[in-house]
């Protein structure tokens, strides 16, 4: 199975490596494009793959990622679009093309996926949601799981909810730095060395995030067992709330979903 990427940025760059490290493909195997000398010669020097055109990425690719920035997917699409095998199964990890919209560019019917990763698929941890057109049978609906399950966990969600993905998953990471950068911050502002601060923050979203898959309680019940009454992280967590962290996550969310919907 040949697998190809039409841009290589950091989101492919850290799929192919899930997808190296999982042995799911050997490097001959494995292609890109990109539009910069510089990230064509990482992906020769980094990765270890060949580094092709748009038009050969799309005509050898049994399994064709299309991972550049939503913007450039039309164009990319039109230049590409006579290319690509009718076998092939096309994945797409832009937000806001449904599938639809996908199918109308290339002009003929095709194996489409939408899919949302996240960042953290470069340290092997990702999230993604899948959704597929009804040409992609249960096989290569399998294989398609089974690429985004050797940097992560991937899950099937029905269409109307790949925004909600966006929102959840897709961009949080960003949610997540900005918090352990706020707790970081907080730790200096009472007298810690900051690269220890990032180190005892991270750690401890690390933990918690854990607790929450791998122990099966409510979030709700997690926190409940950390808050003793009248102690100190229920004052925490009284400030928090008078901030408005909920509500303030919450709007981010619908934002995000909101401006996905439009792209």
């Amino acid at each position: 199975m040949k697998i190809g990427f039409i841009g290589c940025g950091n989101m492919a760059t850290g799929m192919i490596r899930g997808i190296l490290a999982a042995g799911l493909a050997a490097k001959e195997d494995l292609f890109a494009s990109a539009r910069s000398a510089k990230t064509r010669r990482r992906i020769r020097e980094e990765l270890g793959i060949v580094c092709a055109s748009n038009e050969e990425v799309a005509s050898g690719a049994d399994l064709l990622f299309l991972a550049v920035k939503p913007q450039m997917y039309e164009e990319v699409i039109a230049r590409i679009r006579e290319s690509v095998q009718d076998t092939a199964v096309i994945v797409s990890i832009a937000p806001g093309k449904s599938l639809a919209w996908l199918q109308k560019q290339f002009g003929r019917d095709l194996k489409i996926v939408r899919a949302m990763p996240n960042t953290p698929a470069t340290v092997l941890e990702g999230m993604s949601g899948i959704t597929p057109n009804e040409r992609v049978s249960k096989e290569e609906l399998d294989l398609v799981l089974s690429v985004f399950g050797s940097f992560g966990k991937a899950l099937c969600v029905p269409e109307h909810l790949i925004d909600v993905v966006t929102a959840v998953s897709g961009s949080s990471p960003a949610y997540v730095f900005l918090f352990i950068e706020a707790m970081a911050d907080g730790a200096v502002a009472l007298g810690m060395p900051r690269q220890q601060a990032y180190e005892f923050a991270a750690q401890a979203v690390l933990g918690s995030a854990k607790m929450v898959l791998e122990s099966g309680m409510h979030p709700g019940q997690l926190k409940d067992m950390v808050c003793s009454p009248g102690g100190t992280t229920i004052e925490a967590v009284r400030v928090l709330e008078e901030k408005g962290l909920r509500s303030s996550v919450i709007e981010a969310e619908l934002a995000c979903a909101g401006k996905a919907r439009g792209l």
